[in-house]
């Protein structure tokens, strides 16, 4: 009878894997540091290790083919029109698939064959056009061209550059027109960048909305009346959406049809370069949303069939469409879309003076699967193996080390839903590169609550745990509503709060009705506990700070082309008549105070009490004391809270004060003193008044300010 042969086998298979780490742990510089942090990666060190040769392979490739990631960066002053120094212009493409190239517009009368390009290897064509006369230029700045493409299979195509600085749509016209970007005087930064901010305070905004009025607003629009709202406000970073161009605007700026070219809807490059400058001058850090993760289907004025087939720069077949977004998916493993990509993240930041990046449609580029039908659970399983797209993460790994390495001060997000681990660790320990994450899970927890509870059954523990489940030493941002949540299918918070009654009850000459004050003061307390538990950043959309009271909604058919929702209502937080000042007061005191304190600088907070009955919540984090009463009736005097810090408390944020809009029952002079009490495993506990529904910040005054 055979020997059974189950702990020989285990053996051999516990010493293989030992074998495993020891080669990852060789391989991968840091990755002792990841696995230290968190040992249950420790099975997955292979696939880290995996991650990072390819890493390296390609970047290694990169130095031996182009000189480095450096030259390589710089695709865009090649390829494209350009300017030489004797008036000349050169003109290269990669097109692959075509037999012919031709360069045609205002300066040839249209002539689609007259100026042709000379073929070069790897599917390159270039173009040389000499000068007129005197040296003038042949192709004059703000003129209209196109490229005329000959397929294989003898089809003309007519097509905009990918490389096109500037294209615009005139009139009534279907498509865009490419225009010659070459002004004689361009713009020119005043202003240095602004150091990278401890504790990031993001404004994400959207240019074409950010007026009052039923129109597209303008760069010049967003930089005169937004930016000094903004900085009032207390926030340190602008993330900018729907700037690289999209043909469809009601596409909110996710489906890109020119990925270098600033949208010309808002008005032109130079605008855009001084609305940077200037929110440089204020110390506000600028993000670009950048969208990478896929590319609109339109051919005649986008990238797809650029060269009359559907896999130059995209994948061929089913893998090459996102059946849910309807739209193209790229090849990162090519090298010209590598070449073209990483060129237009440095694009961003030379040209245009970007600080950084959010990442949109991370979860889509790291699988597959793109995500759809996935619930994430968490199981460590869901993030190796076949389902992980390596060429994406590659490319990915190498666009945070081009930004990182070019600028050391400059900010990359993720927009990753999946909870994809190390995704925002160090390149060097295996991990994706990115320096935050955005923290996805706690505005869903908000609407959830607000959709499916009351407020007397809202799970105090819940609400910690979502607020405080992210991943160690990876960053997050945190927010409790986004632009996900202000578009049209969804509700923002204060509409979820208050609905209708935001139309008819907002005045401050009517008496308070239960449903605004629930409102105002539940989203004071929401904002607050998620500003301060949720992360070590902190988001907030437009408008949504002074519960902006309409969803957002772009001119389409389905509304008859109405531009009444795409708009925002700054007007309302002006006017000292209506109640959403107080919702901007209290934001803006709260982000000032952070501030101060730099509570999302510190480490993650200690959460002392989570009491359900009571409906209390209370935490400390950079030497404040948070406590949050969430009870919509009861009230408590002299009320326990635990402490780890002996001394002296002050109210320094109270929302229920009344320029917040509270009832002021809270006398601020008050001084609270701290006793050697243990309590909920704090050493020492102080008594405080917490009415109902009401946010309290204490500071101990005895330490330093």
């Amino acid at each position: 009878m055979a020997a059974p042969a189950g702990p020989p086998a285990r053996a051999a298979e516990a010493e293989g894997s030992e074998e495993a780490l020891a080669a990852a742990l060789a391989d991968v510089p840091e990755l002792a540091r990841l696995l230290e942090t968190d040992p249950y990666l420790k099975p997955y060190a292979p696939d880290f290790q995996r991650r990072y040769k390819r890493f390296c392979k390609t970047l290694n490739d990169i130095g031996e083919n182009e000189g480095g990631i450096d030259r390589f960066s710089r695709g865009y002053e090649s390829f494209g029109v350009h300017r030489c120094a004797d008036g000349g212009l050169y003109c290269k493409e990669w097109v692959p698939g075509a037999e012919g190239v031709f360069l045609t517009g205002d300066f040839n009368d249209w002539n689609p064959f007259s100026y042709p390009y000379k073929r070069l290897d790897f599917g390159k064509w270039e173009l040389y056009i000499p000068p007129k006369q005197a040296r003038s230029v042949l192709v004059p700045h703000g003129s209209k061209l196109k490229l005329v493409i000959r397929s294989k299979s003898g089809e003309i195509l007519y097509r905009i550059s990918p490389w096109a600085k500037y294209v615009t749509r005139e009139g009534s016209n279907v498509n865009y027109d490419w225009i010659h970007w070459d002004p004689e005087y361009s713009y020119k930064f005043k202003h240095s960048k602004p150091k990278k901010p401890k504790g990031l305070r993001i404004y994400e905004s959207h240019v074409g909305i950010s007026s009052y009025e039923g129109k597209i607003a303008s760069y010049k629009h967003f930089t005169c009346n937004v930016l000094p709202r903004i900085k009032d406000l207390g926030y340190n970073c602008i993330q900018l959406m729907a700037i690289m161009e999209h043909a469809y605007y009601a596409s909110f700026g996710y489906q890109i049809t020119s990925f270098f070219a600033a949208s010309s809807r808002y008005g032109t490059p130079e605008e855009l370069k001084e609305l940077v400058d200037t929110a440089h001058s204020m110390g506000i850090t600028v993000l670009l949303d950048v969208v990478h993760s896929h590319a609109s289907k339109n051919s005649e004025d986008g990238l797809n069939n650029f060269d009359g087939t559907e896999s130059c720069y995209f994948h061929y077949g089913p893998r090459g469409t996102h059946v849910l977004w309807d739209s193209r998916l790229f090849a990162y493993a090519s090298w010209e879309v590598l070449r073209f990509l990483l060129s237009n993240i440095r694009w961003w930041l030379e040209e245009y003076g970007f600080d950084g990046f959010r990442f949109d449609g991370v979860t889509s580029m790291l699988y597959h699967h793109h995500g759809i039908g996935e619930t994430f659970s968490g199981d460590y399983h869901e993030y190796f193996g076949l389902q992980v797209d390596e060429d994406a993460l590659t490319y990915i790994m190498l666009a945070n080390h081009l930004v990182h390495t070019l600028y050391p001060d400059s900010i990359t997000i993720a927009e990753d839903v999946s909870g994809m681990p190390a995704l925002c660790s160090p390149i060097s320990q295996g991990g994706g590169g990115f320096d935050y994450r955005l923290a996805m899970a706690i505005p869903d927890k908000w609407i959830q609550l607000l959709k499916e509870y009351k407020d007397e059954d809202w799970n105090m523990g819940n609400i910690v745990y979502t607020l405080t489940n992210r991943r160690y030493l990876e960053k997050c941002i945190a927010y409790a509503e986004s632009h996900d949540q202000a578009l049209v299918g969804d509700k923002t918070l204060a509409f979820w709060l208050m609905d209708a009654e935001m139309y008819t009850n907002m005045s401050v000459l009517t008496p308070f009705t239960p449903v605004i004050d629930r409102g105002i003061q539940l989203h004071k307390m929401i904002r607050l506990i998620t500003h301060a538990l949720g992360g070590e950043g902190y988001l907030n959309f437009m408008g949504n700070e002074f519960g902006h009271p309409e969803w957002l909604d772009f001119p389409r058919k389905g509304n008859n082309e109405s531009y009444h929702y795409a708009r925002r209502q700054f007007h309302l937080t002006d006017d000292d008549l209506l109640r959403y000042k107080f919702l901007n007061n209290f934001d803006r005191d709260m982000n000032k105070l952070e501030e101060r304190c730099g509570w999302l600088s510190a480490p993650q907070a200690h959460v002392s009490e989570k009491h359900e009955d009571n409906k209390v919540i209370a935490f400390e984090r950079a030497s404040l004391l948070f406590v949050f009463n969430f009870h919509p009736k009861k009230s408590y005097t002299d009320y326990r809270v635990g402490t780890t810090l002996p001394g002296k408390y002050k109210i320094v944020l109270d929302s229920d004060a009344a320029e917040y809009g509270g009832h002021k029952r809270l006398d601020h002079n008050t001084e609270f003193f701290s006793e050697p009490f243990e309590h909920n495993n704090c050493p020492c506990s102080l008594l405080v008044y917490i009415p109902n529904r009401v946010a309290l910040i204490l500071r101990n005054v005895d330490l330093p300010n």
